[in-house]
């Protein structure tokens, strides 16, 4: 316990699934935590729960506007941010010649511009901090490419590239930028897909967002000489073919 004692964190898409499990864990780790996203009533109740070291702020991650107010506030209410989590995310299905242009583009907006804008505005607050940490949730997908995942495929491939540029501007700061790259978790993003997707994984099952948390958690409060790396949780699906590799 306290392994984040007086550090201020903001965790976009923290209302559910690996963003509240994050705020979860860096709260019980002594964080003072801004839980931020567009889902209201979740939000709330989770700042509830977590009580006097959690705050609920609506924010959407592609407004300037959202992101100044989101971290003012956090700013006010516990000083200056020295954690960013940019876990916010969507995604849609499809080959790239039946997604619509406006679809392509809501999905680099939240994923990738979303992002950028989140470090745009708090990287000021990091420095008066005296440095901190930004975690940037991408995914395998930011890894290796999935068919009918054009959009989100180029999102988080583009945010794994935003993290090392992003960690060697902000070394001098004492910032450190690092990504995750989960595989298939059991979030409400994955709610419905076919669950034999893990069957050829070495560890053949769903992550859980606890899990991802864990990792978070790590780099958050432990993981003080890495910048610019890629922490992959996925059961070793990037690892290679199991079929192959039995035949």
């Amino acid at each position: 316990m306290g392994r984040l004692n007086e550090k201020n964190a903001v965790v976009t898409g923290g209302a559910r699934g690996i963003g509240a499990a994050i705020a979860r864990a860096f709260a019980e780790e002594g964080a003072s935590v801004t839980i931020a996203d567009v889902l209201c009533p979740e939000g709330e109740a989770l700042a509830a729960e977590l009580g006097s070291s959690a705050r609920f702020n609506r924010l959407d991650v592609t407004s300037a506007e959202d992101w100044a107010a989101t971290v003012a506030n956090a700013e006010h209410d516990h000083g200056p941010v020295a954690v960013l989590v940019n876990n916010a995310g969507v995604v849609d299905f499809g080959p790239i010649e039946e997604q619509t242009p406006e679809s392509f583009r809501r999905v680099l907006d939240v994923n990738l511009y979303g992002a950028w804008l989140g470090l745009h505005t708090v990287v000021p607050s990091l420095r008066r901090a005296g440095g901190g940490v930004v975690i940037n949730i991408s995914s395998t997908a930011g890894l290796m490419g999935y068919a009918n995942l054009g959009a989100y495929v180029a999102s988080k491939w583009g945010l794994r590239g935003l993290t090392k540029t992003a960690a060697l501007e902000l070394a001098s700061d004492g910032v450190r930028v690092c990504s995750i790259h989960p595989g298939p978790i059991l979030t409400p993003m994955t709610a419905g897909m076919d669950e034999s997707i893990t069957a050829d994984q070495p560890i053949p099952r769903y992550g859980t967002p606890e899990e991802v948390a864990v990792m978070a958690l790590f780099i958050a409060a432990d993981a003080t000489f890495t910048t610019g790396s890629e922490f992959v949780i996925d059961g070793g699906a990037t690892t290679g073919n199991m079929i192959l590799a039995q035949d």
